[in-house]
């Protein structure tokens, strides 16, 4: 495949996301089934959500709710009237057959959002629309090696999902970042995220399915101009983690470059996204509107928040992301450097949550930032899909503050807390990590330290007292790190002046 800069040399990359937020109400939209993540496959469901006939929807006031919210943050304007309606397609985890959702009379229209990036630019983002619509079940495909249709020996489907809450919010066509255009997708999800989250609408887990990217590329030769149309695009589905969109969008930019320079044109079609090998694959053909035979909704009367429930609502939103960073980086006593690589990092909430815990600012960072960073690296995952929670973070953090480890030991707690071993306490109790602090065995350590390096005590009895570094390594080798460095040198000092 072609490389990226030679995909910008003759094209000029066009995005557009759409991104399905998965509501955090108590029970389904249209019915009253819970909506706990991880039950049983099938055993939250009832007539409603499973297309039973006879059985008829009732809405969900917290999601139309959450729905205005969502569209009074993205700056859009909240329809006095907006509607339901069917879109109908036959695919096995929609029990109905078709989807309740909005086509032409959406809740939010006309909005527009900054997204900051992570070297301080911001880029406008404009947004078509914020609708609402129900969730789909989930197939679960048997006996290949994809864990896809194709090569499956049978499928299973789990219809506990079919019927949460969905808001889906389209971005208009976003022209302009050229090369960073990988990096604004990556961006405006992350930028979603934080605003959702301060709305407290939805968990926002992205690897529990809560935030779903579908990422939309299109390709158009620079020598057309501004002018010339947008190219034929495809949408990659369901792409789950910061790091994939990002990865999916430059794939697909290099793909279609190849494919226009050697002649050949591009399919409007869905794609999938792989992340083992880095690449998407063709899905099915994209549908047009027609195509799904939108008629409106018979069972659900239409959706008319007044102004003054609108403007209620918009008096409950919370502070803009760019103020709440200014605030946090002032309360937390970052610079503006901290806080934009924080915030690059995608650990603004983790540090957030960390510091709410108990832990100071400046280590709730460095231990999201550093020691944890490389190992999301290390593993291909987000920061948070690390098996570690703010709260174990900041658990760490005590320990260490108490002196009952030191950071070489914290690091061996924080392996034992990504294996499941339990919290930061019981990995100490469990793995005998706990520093040494009797200072009689201290000594008798630093006495045969002495007795094994008489060349190295001679050296310091001298004043050479940058030797007591090999007699200090010595001691902390014998204690198997489970001394503090600082008390055992001054033990060392002490024992040879």
């Amino acid at each position: 495949m072609i490389s990226y800069d030679e995909a910008l040399e003759h094209f000029e990359p066009v995005i557009g996301l759409e991104v399905h937020v998965e509501l955090g109400t108590v029970s389904k939209m249209f019915c009253g089934c819970a909506t706990t993540f991880g039950a049983d496959p099938n055993s939250q469901v009832c007539p409603t959500c499973l297309g039973l006939p006879g059985s008829l929807p009732v809405m969900n006031g917290k999601a139309v709710e959450s729905a205005i919210r969502i569209g009074l943050a993205l700056g859009c304007d909240i329809a006095g009237w907006c509607r339901f309606a069917r879109k109908n397609y036959f695919y096995p985890d929609m029990p109905k057959n078709f989807q309740t959702s909005q086509y032409d009379e959406p809740i939010a229209v006309e909005g527009s959002t900054e997204v900051v990036m992570p070297d301080g630019s911001t880029v406008r983002v404009d947004i078509e629309r914020a609708h609402m619509e129900e969730d789909t079940g989930k197939s679960l495909h048997v006996g290949g090696a994809t864990g896809r249709i194709h090569g499956a020996s049978h499928s299973l489907v789990d219809y506990n999902r079919a019927g949460i809450p969905l808001v889906e919010i389209v971005t208009k066509p976003v022209i302009g970042p050229d090369s960073k255009a990988p990096e604004v997708a990556r961006a405006y999800v992350a930028h979603l995220r934080e605003l959702l989250l301060a709305l407290g609408v939805s968990d926002v887990r992205m690897e529990q399915g809560s935030l779903r990217c579908d990422a939309n590329v299109s390709l158009r030769p620079r020598s057309g101009g501004p002018q010339q149309p947008l190219g034929t695009r495809t949408e990659t589905k369901n792409v789950n983690s910061l790091r994939s969109v990002e990865r999916a969008v430059r794939h697909e930019i290099c793909r279609q470059a190849e494919v226009l320079l050697a002649g050949g044109t591009i399919t409007q079609e869905t794609r999938h996204w792989h992340e083992d090998t880095g690449i998407t694959t063709p899905g099915r053909s994209k549908e047009q509107a027609e195509d799904y035979r939108y008629f409106p909704e018979p069972d659900l009367v239409p959706v008319a928040p007044s102004t003054q429930w609108v403007e209620h609502l918009r008096q409950t939103l919370p502070e803009p992301p760019g103020l709440r960073r200014a605030r946090l980086a002032g309360e937390w006593g970052f610079s503006e450097l901290e806080m934009r690589d924080t915030v690059g990092a995608g650990a603004l909430e983790l540090v957030e949550s960390t510091v709410a815990s108990g832990a100071a600012p400046q280590a709730a960072r460095k231990w999201w930032l550093s020691e944890l960073s490389r190992r999301a690296r290390a593993a291909g995952l987000e920061l948070s899909e690390l098996q570690v929670s703010p709260q174990q973070v900041a658990e760490l953090q005590g320990l260490v503050d108490a002196g009952r480890v030191n950071d070489t030991l914290a690091r061996q707690v924080l392996d034992g807390v990504l294996a499941g071993e339990g919290s930061p306490e019981q990995v100490v109790v469990a793995r005998g990590l706990e520093v040494v602090s009797d200072d009689a065995a201290l000594t008798e350590a630093v006495d045969q330290a002495i007795a094994d390096h008489p060349d190295v005590a001679a050296k310091v009895r001298e004043g050479k007292v940058a030797a007591s570094g090999a007699l200090i390594g010595a001691v902390m080798k014998q204690l198997r790190g489970q001394a503090d460095a600082a008390r055992v040198r001054e033990l060392v000092l002490q024992r040879l002046s």
